[in-house]
This record gives structure tokens, C-alpha cells and sequence, in this order.
């Protein structure tokens, strides 16, 4: 595994690659791409965030010309991915979608999700995924990734305070859907 760089050195090398220097292109890369990959999946879903992992990259390099450095280049990057999640999810409902399977309402029931328990990592990850789009976005930067409440303003182009209110009522949610799944099994003991 990479290891984490701050802020601060990712913007360092940002520049640098923008200069051309391949190493430190590399390092940048090296040094985000698991958040990237993380909020891919978040934002979207897991089968398609390695392929706009890569899309965001591109998108990156092709822009890099522009980073002036205004914003660390981590958010400037998140910003970027949180950019092509949208356009895949607009692609994506635009476009008809097939039942590869035949008997797809056989298949449909089949890929019901189990009841998950809280020591199960799915439970997280399918209580994120029935949050609405903001407050998961704001979740996940702040909570999943460690990002500031003002960085993910930034991300996200809202106030630091509308990033707040959708964290807490992101929370919120989260702890009464992991409630409410807790209910049954206490009753069936």
C-alpha cells in the first residue's frame, strides 16, 4: 500500500507533473488513488469505480495546465472525480438498460442483500447506498475519506454549513436504518 501523503506534498507534485516530471506524476497518483477509487464507489458503484478512477485521472492530466493551486490539489482532484461520477450517472440513466439474464425477475429476487449486521462491512456500505446522493457525498468525504468540512465545501461547491447539516442528517439516517435492522433480530432472541 502507498502511503498517505498531505496535502501539502500531493500539491507539490501536482506542480512538479505539471512540469513534466513523471516521478512525481506517478507519486500523485500513487498518493490518491484510493480516496478517488473510494468515492468513485460511494458516488456510484463499485463495478464501474475502477474505470472512472482512470477516467478522472485522464480528465486530471488533460487539466493540469489550468491548476493554479488554489485549492489543495487533493480537493481539486476529488472535485474532478466527483465531476465524472455525475456525468456516468447521467450517462447511465439515459441510457436503456437490458436484462442480461432471462428470467431477470428470478434474478432480481436472487440479488435481494442479505440482512446484514453491524459487525458486517456490507451493512455500512448498503446503509450509505439508500442515503440520498448529497448527504452520502458529504458523508463519505468527511467521514470515509477524512476530508474537512471545508475541503469537501470545496469538493462539493457548497457551504461549509450545508456540508454540516448533510453529515449530521447523514448520521442520523445511518443510525436509524442500523436501528432498525437491530429491531428484528432482538425480537426473534
Amino acid at each position: 500500500m502507498d502511503r498517505v501523503l498531505d496535502d501539502q506534498e500531493l500539491t507539490r507534485r501536482a506542480f512538479a507533473a505539471k512540469q513534466g516530471d513523471t516521478a512525481a506524476a506517478t507519486a500523485f497518483v500513487r498518493g490518491t488513488q484510493r480516496q478517488v477509487w473510494q468515492l468513485l464507489r460511494h458516488l456510484t458503484d463499485e463495478s464501474s469505480a475502477e474505470d472512472l478512477t482512470q477516467e478522472c485521472y485522464l480528465r486530471a492530466f488533460r487539466s493540469l495546465s489550468s491548476y493554479r493551486g488554489k485549492a489543495p490539489a487533493r480537493t481539486w482532484l476529488l472535485s474532478i472525480a466527483r465531476k465524472v461520477a455525475a456525468d456516468h450517472l447521467r450517462r447511465r440513466k439515459r441510457r436503456p438498460q437490458r436484462a442480461d439474464h432471462p428470467d431477470w425477475q428470478r434474478a432480481a429476487e436472487l440479488a435481494q442483500p442479505r440482512t446484514p449486521t453491524l459487525l458486517d462491512g456490507y451493512a455500512l456500505r448498503s446503509a450509505l447506498s439508500a442515503l440520498g446522493p448529497q448527504r452520502r457525498e458529504a458523508f463519505v468525504l468527511t467521514q470515509v475519506l477524512g476530508l474537512s468540512y471545508a475541503e469537501t465545501a470545496q469538493v462539493t461547491g457548497c457551504r461549509v454549513g450545508t456540508v454540516r447539516s448533510r453529515v449530521a442528517r447523514a448520521r442520523e439516517d445511518l443510525a436509524a436504518q442500523l436501528r432498525e435492522e437491530e429491531s428484528p433480530q432482538r425480537t426473534a432472541e
